[in-house]
């Protein structure tokens, strides 16, 4: 009996590895298809009252042809709301991206880039640019603080866990570091004007407010560039879950590739900080997600992520704005929510299984 039931296991197996590629580029059609009609129907919620038959139609003119529709619902959804859910997708797909990219390097599923300490390093940059030159900072000098703030975080964490990969060791070099910057940025904003000190406050606990045109290129290039670097070097990446001997046996520089792959999501971290203040858990939440779906070793994990990352924020931001009558939340607030209660749930499995 024995002897017939293992090849029919094997047999099963492999079959289903075989169908496994279909399955992940179905998913993803089917993300990409939700990442359509997201901005679509998102556009319709908020303050002022646009059915999808008035974005239908701003789009259709937007696009040479004739249709009756305000100049005001125009003005508000070209303007103000199309602009927020770009930024809004691309925070969440920069931070799911770099959560992503975390995990692997450091092996670490409990790695993102706010318990890794790197948004409330860039946040200490960015808020000390704009307590120093003024509220007209440009976003160039803005990002730059955050970047060197967010860099700077790595560094610490790196030299307080050392390079050999220890899950504990490196998860509390990476609270530490945050509690440390956190603290810094709380002193400048205690020593900064109470108007200036408020203003501050709602930027750093997440807001896609300030999202115009104007604002949406440089994130938007930087998002890009580090995708495209981080495809590149998928299969090294991989190849780093399998342990770093296996990876130096398969001829990869681990050192240099794990150094190299902080430093980019360190970038692609501050200049979402710079762009939409600090959104915390994104990235540990979205990449554990797309992993169960998509599997850890899926080529697919990291546009998946991505995606999945982007049209998140998309629908976090309209709970933002639908929440409060005549007001309305830091987006930081929710994911922080719904983030720490998916940590506590993660750790949990974890202490279970050990």
């Amino acid at each position: 009996m024995t002897t017939r039931v293992l090849p029919m296991l094997i047999m099963n197996r492999s079959a289903e590895m075989k169908n496994r590629p279909f399955k992940d580029l179905l998913i993803l059609c089917s993300a990409i298809l939700l990442l359509v009609l997201s901005p679509l129907l998102s556009v319709c919620f908020g303050a002022a009252d646009i059915s999808f038959n008035d974005v239908f139609a701003i789009i259709y003119r937007l696009l040479g042809g004739e249709a009756d529709v305000s100049a005001i619902k125009e003005r508000i959804v070209l303007e103000l709301r199309f602009p927020r859910i770009i930024l809004a997708f691309l925070a969440g797909a920069g931070l799911s991206l770099s959560g992503a990219v975390l995990q692997t390097v450091t092996r670490n599923p409990l790695a993102d880039p706010y318990l890794f300490g790197i948004s409330s390093g860039a946040s200490f940059g960015a808020v000390l640019v704009i307590a120093s030159v003024g509220a007209s900072s440009s976003v160039v000098s803005i990002t730059g603080g955050a970047f060197i703030g967010g860099a700077l975080s790595v560094l610490l964490v790196v030299s307080l866990a050392g390079m050999g990969v220890q899950i504990e060791r490196m998860l509390l070099a990476g609270v530490a570091v945050q509690f440390m910057f956190s603290s810094a940025t709380s002193l400048v904003l205690y020593l900064s004007d109470p108007q200036a000190a408020a203003s501050l406050l709602f930027w750093i606990l997440g807001s896609f407010t300030r999202a115009s045109w104007d604002n949406l290129l440089l994130p938007a290039v930087i998002i890009a560039f580090c995708l495209v670097i981080f495809l590149a070097f998928s299969r090294p990446l991989r190849a780093i879950l399998s342990g770093d001997e296996s990876a130096k046996a398969l001829g990869v520089e681990v050192y240099r590739l794990r150094i190299g792959m902080l430093l980019l999501s360190s970038l692609l971290t501050a200049t979402l900080v710079a762009s939409c203040g600090g959104i915390g858990f994104v990235g540990l939440m979205v990449p554990h997600i797309v992993r169960r779906i998509l599997l850890n070793h899926s080529q697919y994990v990291l546009i998946g992520s991505a995606i999945f990352g982007g049209v998140f924020m998309i629908w976090v931001d309209v709970l933002a704005r639908m929440l409060l009558e005549n007001s309305e939340l830091p987006v930081g607030v929710i994911t922080a929510a719904m983030g720490s209660m998916f940590f506590l749930l993660v750790l949990k499995r974890r202490t279970g299984s050990a």
